[in-house]
């Protein structure tokens, strides 16, 4: 039997009881996939991570109740902003850093492609109600999987090209922050109709970094473009896996 890949998702923090959770769409929409979810801790120390991410073979950046710290990003809290929990951020940035520096497939959902488009030098909209008066609802509150607003996708991106021929996809849509400025190489590859990014990707054909703000980890069962991004994502790290296998492989053993 072909080994599973290895996919880590770091947690969420439930500040009032000390414990950490995640919702359960994400391992499931991994594993449906062909791949095993690894749940990461929210432990930010670099030995800790660098032990977990060692054994990976891609990353899922999920979603998260919190915002950003903007401080990280050089700016001040805007009125709007929502929650900051340290914790999550900084694990988050160490999972992050761990991964791109071997080079790992990274699928970043919501709060995952803010803070990944933060560790880029990117910047954020802090409160998407407040500070865009033109914007649509992308709040949409219950039912979660429901389609509520439509985002166009750029010709020859990763995302266009999954969702088959079509330039356009109905998304559902739970955030209230949002990509300022685009981060070192992350391409904006899709907005929504007020103008709002809703995906960035990384443009170098040596590694696969795509992020949305919508959540297709909800529509996995029904969503065909939720599952061929899914299983996009999980076949790069199954390719990932490989390529750590071979590279074991031709490392020298020490005397």
């Amino acid at each position: 039997m072909e080994k599973r890949p290895l996919i880590g998702i770091p947690m969420r923090i439930e500040l009032e009881t000390d414990r950490f959770y995640l919702s359960r769409h994400y391992s499931e929409a991994v594993e449906a996939a062909g791949a095993t979810p690894v749940h990461i801790s929210l432990i930010p120390r670099v030995d800790y991570i660098d032990s977990v991410v060692d054994c990976l073979d891609g990353v899922l950046l999920p979603g998260s109740d919190s915002d950003v710290d903007p401080l990280r990003y050089g700016q001040q809290p805007h009125l709007g902003l929502g929650t900051v929990h340290p914790i999550k951020d900084e694990t988050d940035l160490l999972v992050i850093a761990a991964a791109e520096r071997r080079g790992l497939p990274i699928l970043a959902i919501c709060f995952g492609m803010q803070v990944l488009n933060v560790s880029r030098g990117g910047t954020l909209i802090q409160d998407i109600a407040s500070q865009v008066p033109a914007a649509i609802k992308h709040q949409q509150g219950v039912p979660r999987d429901r389609a509520s607003h439509k985002v166009m996708l750029i010709d020859g991106s990763r995302l266009n090209r999954l969702a088959v021929d079509s330039d356009a996809l109905l998304v559902n849509s739970h955030h209230h922050q949002a990509v300022e400025t685009a981060g070192k190489d992350l391409a904006v590859v899709s907005r929504s109709s007020d103008g709002l990014i809703e995906a960035v990707e990384d443009p170098r054909d040596d590694r696969f970094v795509v992020a949305v703000q919508w959540h297709p980890e909800l529509g996995w069962k029904t969503d065909q473009f939720s599952q061929r991004l899914f299983k996009t994502f999980v076949d790069e790290a199954r390719v990932s896996a490989l390529r750590n296998v071979k590279d074991e492989r031709s490392t020298p053993a020490a005397v």
